[in-house]
């Protein structure tokens, strides 16, 4: 499958008419060829209007159909996966292993949306029906469902070039709902968008499907994104990025003469708090365990633990000890970006600088002329010629009384770095918890009698964090139907939705009553006799039974 370096505008290429750009290599900073040329303003036009022609047929067409759209999907990205992988490698330095893994995500993804719209109970169908002799007034036959918003617009993340970017979870999730969609591809990635892409276009004209279910826009900038989130006839977004990008465009979508929702990941820091037991009985498989769960993935994960809280116990220092020795060890990470790599060394310089703050890594800080940004001919950021965008983890300490003193030591480092805050046990962890701002998830480690004695901290948790983890590590996100990923803002700016797992259709879905209708204009599953055989709520009792 060749790179055209185009937007894809339903079943057409757009012609090169704007401004081009490349993707550059992580490793040494090497621009990537071919050009991509940015989406015009008439292109994101085109691609909206003809998404608002095909919503009308696309969001009608039954569910089982559109599960047919979404297995060929998979089944597309499963056979281009060894291109997909290749240019995701030179776009992005993941190692092969990760982004097979990633491909087999994406496609389950896809598989997981089918099952449920193949099961078709998703659409919280109920029916009360009428009683023309109720006193003292007759009551009316009421029915509702779930139905579709109408075109949805999704921005591909940079750390997930798969999961979370043209195929991934955005997509399908609102694709299964009914929705056309949209998708703005990132920048540091755009081969392996184009690629996916081609896949989900051949799959909607294989399916027969309105061109306008699906189309691709390239941009290295902000105007494309703008314009689609302003665009009248988009519905709602969905947006995996950094809080200042997500916060901009989300107060876009407010400002708008119609509001629409928009669903953002915005960052998290992801608090990991060790309990007494679990430091006394493991302490070094602690240590090891959180070292890979913060450098996995180069700490570009968005439930990379950020901050680590332990109590004043003896293992706390060989805790601390290790984690250090492990750091110190690491092997140098390639970041995504140049801009990504410029940020992680600013952060980290920060924090090292703050008084009551010790690096046990200090590459960065000591050797700043090494680790700065250059600039090539053509003015992209390449990193260091030989290095590309790489970094070394970073471990910082702290205490209790200077971490909350100073809220900036809370801000998410994008990068394999973390923060370890000591004394934090008793009153003071739960002080710290009360104070959380809201997070993709928190962790517990610690016995079962250290959660008897802490279940203050884990109700106060229960309200700052989308998923709580017992005796585990954050990064990692199953793909399933009880998977919540997602968080109080700042994590995301809707804390009641996910962007994981099956609940994630929801997201881009609206109810929708039916009052008085006949039998046959109804939708199937409103009808009385169930003719998809869905669980259904009848005046108030949940079962598949047709109405007699």
């Amino acid at each position: 499958m060749n790179l055209l370096g185009r937007s894809i505008v339903g079943a057409s290429d757009a012609p090169l008419n704007g401004t081009v750009f490349h993707a550059f290599n992580p490793v040494d900073g090497a621009r990537l060829e071919p050009a991509f040329s940015a989406a015009t303003p008439q292109e994101s036009d085109s691609a909206v209007r003809l998404a608002a022609d095909a919503f009308s047929a696309f969001s009608r067409i039954p569910g089982r159909e559109r599960a047919v759209l979404l297995r060929s999907i998979a089944a597309g990205l499963e056979r281009n996966a060894e291109n997909l992988v290749s240019r995701a490698m030179l776009e992005t330095a993941l190692p092969k292993a990760r982004l097979e893994g990633e491909v087999l995500r994406t496609s389950n993804q896809l598989k997981l949306f089918a099952e449920v719209l193949e099961e078709g109970s998703w659409v919280g169908a109920r029916i009360d029906r009428a009683d023309p002799n109720r006193k003292p007034a007759p009551k009316p036959d009421i029915r509702s469902m779930l139905r579709p918003l109408g075109p949805v617009v999704v921005f591909g993340a940079s750390n997930f070039p798969l999961a979370f970017s043209v195929a991934g979870g955005d997509t399908a999730s609102a694709l299964a709902a009914g929705n056309p969609v949209i998708v703005k591809a990132h920048p540091a990635h755009p081969g392996v968008s184009e690629l996916a892409a081609r896949v989900i276009q051949q799959s909607v004209r294989e399916c027969g499907l309105p061109e306008g279910v699906f189309s691709l826009l390239f941009d290295n900038g902000t105007q494309a994104g703008v314009a689609l989130v302003r665009h009248s006839l988009v519905k709602a977004v969905g947006f995996t990025g950094s809080h200042a990008a997500g916060r901009a465009l989300m107060d876009i979508a407010a400002s708008r003469p119609d509001p629409i929702p928009f669903f953002g990941e915005l960052g998290s820091t992801n608090p990991v708090f060790i309990l007494p037991g679990a430091l006394r009985e493991r302490w070094e498989a602690l240590a090891s365990g959180l070292h890979g769960s913060f450098t996995l993935g180069a700490g570009q994960f968005c439930t990379k633990p950020g901050m680590v809280f332990v109590p004043e116990a003896p293992q706390a220092g060989s805790f601390a000890a290790e984690l250090r020795r492990l750091t110190s060890a690491s092997p140098q990470f390639h970041l995504l970006t140049a801009g990504i790599r410029k940020a992680y060394s600013s952060a980290t310089a920060q924090r090292a600088a703050h008084q009551g703050i010790q690096s046990k890594a200090e590459y960065t800080v000591a050797h700043p002329k090494e680790t700065q940004e250059r600039q090539n001919g053509d003015g992209h950021d390449r990193g260091n010629d030989e290095q590309g965008f790489s970094v070394q983890a970073m471990f910082f300490e702290t205490d209790i009384e200077t971490f909350l003193k100073n809220s900036d030591f809370a801000a998410e480092v994008f990068g394999p770095a973390t923060l370890l805050v000591h004394r934090a046990s008793g009153k003071a962890a739960l002080e710290i918890a009360e104070k959380l701002e809201g997070h993709l998830t928190a962790t517990i480690h610690g016995t079962e009698e250290d959660l008897k004695e802490n279940a203050a901290l884990v109700a106060a948790l229960e309200a700052k964090a989308g998923r709580l983890i017992f005796n585990g590590f954050p990064t990692g996100v199953e793909v399933c139907h009880a998977m919540v990923h997602g968080g109080p803002y700042p994590a995301t700016t809707d804390g009641r939705s996910t962007s994981v797992g099956s609940q994630a259709i929801f997201r881009f879905t609206r109810p929708v009553c039916y009052q008085g209708f006949p039998e046959q204009s109804l939708p199937p599953e409103l009808q009385d006799t169930n003719p998809l055989s869905i669980l259904r709520m009848i005046d108030g009792k949940t079962t598949r039974e047709a109405i007699k």
